[in-house]
């Protein structure tokens, strides 16, 4: 068995990743119906396009930044640009200054899809955060981020670990 402590506080952690889960299903079964005028299928399509179509109008954006922000490993990252490439949502532009790195550009038809995905997002978010007042979804916020902390730092000397091996 993993860990000590009673079977009480051993439960509540339990509890707290069965329910992330639980939300997760629920999310993705919310925001994964197709679209036929998009042609985005899935939310993490439609979470990548959201972001570079807001964050390029201030800077370029990168396939690092796409990972640093998703919180994803390079093959998903790579996977869920070339999807959008192949749709016709993005290009990979080369950079002046170092021709390894591409940026990734919004096309046209990203643009014509723009406030469909703020708007179904805006739905999801009243969906999610519908009679819960302020304070609490601020405390829930501030849980959930130390939560991806945790799991961070974690992940990252299990890495050291694997890596010194």
């Amino acid at each position: 068995m993993c860990g000590g402590g009673n079977r009480e506080a051993r439960d509540r952690g339990h509890d707290v990743g069965r329910l992330i889960n639980t939300l997760s299903h629920q999310l993705k079964r919310q925001m994964c119906i197709p679209e036929e005028e998009d042609s985005l299928t899935t939310n993490m399509q439609r979470l990548v396009l959201h972001y570079i179509l807001f964050e390029s109008l201030q800077r370029d954006i990168y396939q690092k930044d796409v990972e640093k922000e998703f919180q994803i490993r390079r093959s998903t990252a790579t996977g869920t640009l070339q999807i959008l490439e192949k749709n016709g949502f993005i290009i990979r532009q080369p950079v002046e200054r170092d021709a390894r790195l591409k940026k990734l550009v919004p096309t046209a038809k990203a643009e014509g899809v723009r406030e469909h995905i703020l708007e179904h997002i805006r739905y999801i978010e009243g969906l999610l955060t519908g009679n819960i007042p302020e304070e609490k979804l601020a405390v829930c916020r501030e849980v959930m981020e130390q939560m991806s902390e945790n799991l961070s730092v974690n992940e990252k000397k299990r890495e050291e670990i694997t890596d010194h091996e």
